[in-house]
């Protein structure tokens, strides 16, 4: 019988490492890596069984890899804290896990929501995440955003995962200034250069392709809100990079 540990990363989540980890209570092992929480996460996790670790931000992708190296199991389960396993999600683990080929990363669709109902559109959904994979045969890549689990192969699942992405407008506009800043470090990383005609169109374009190519004004108001956010966090990042550009000349 194949054995699966659910690997969470957590910082200050107290609002919802119970809902994730209670979603997660039908794996083998649940470990959960905070990185420096000053409310209520670490001793929430505790008190529901999991394995707490405590530890420095290493970036996301680094950070995921070294807590899947904690787990005691192969197969891994990866979630972000403001995730939850629906229940037909896990039907579908339990049913195929000893049937599963370790050399496939398993795409996971993940459903979120926001403003009070579940986002289908703009991009949003199915947005696929590979978090199912056996670690022998597939890693966390570097980046220290929009990190991807690097696998040979890789095959979808059918069920859900949730995902409670924002608690408000708020928490979206400060997450995109923050991720906007790390997209920036990246680039930099990369070796890219301002485009001043790239700062003036990709946000247009995303709008755009998130509003009507895609459909985001299907979900109403909150539609309108993830397509005007996802532009200007594009804005953002563009005008960064000139900024960190210009500060190292």
């Amino acid at each position: 019988m194949s054995k699966i540990s659910v690997v969470i990363i957590a910082k200050n989540e107290e609002s919802n490492i119970r809902r994730c980890i209670e979603s997660a209570r039908w794996a083998d092992e649940i470990i959960v890596y905070d990185s420096g929480s000053t409310d209520q996460t670490v001793q929430i996790a505790s008190n529901l069984g999991a394995k707490v670790s405590s530890g420095a931000w290493l970036g996301f992708g680094p950070t995921k890899s070294h807590a899947t190296g904690l787990a005691s199991n192969d197969w891994i389960l990866s979630l972000d804290a403001d995730e939850v396993i629906t229940e037909s999600l896990k039907t579908e683990i339990v049913q195929k896990i000893n049937s599963l080929n370790p050399e496939v990363g398993y795409l996971l669709p993940r459903l979120s929501f926001y403003l009070g109902r579940w986002i289908r559109y703009g991009g949003w959904y199915p947005d696929y995440q590979l978090r199912l994979f056996h670690r022998k045969h597939s890693s966390w890549s570097t980046e220290l955003i929009h990190e991807k689990v690097k696998s040979k192969l890789t095959e979808k699942l059918s069920n859900n995962l949730n995902h409670y992405v924002f608690k408000d407008i708020e928490h979206q506009v400060n997450t995109n200034n923050r991720y906007s800043t790390l997209l920036a470090a990246e680039m930099i990383r990369q070796g890219r250069r301002p485009n001043l005609f790239h700062l003036i169109t990709k946000p247009w374009v995303k709008f755009v392709e998130c509003y009507f190519w895609k459909r985001g004004l299907m979900d109403g108001w909150p539609g309108f809100v993830v397509a005007v956010n996802a532009a200007y966090s594009v804005f953002l990042k563009w005008c960064k990079l000139k900024e960190m550009y210009d500060q190292r000349s």
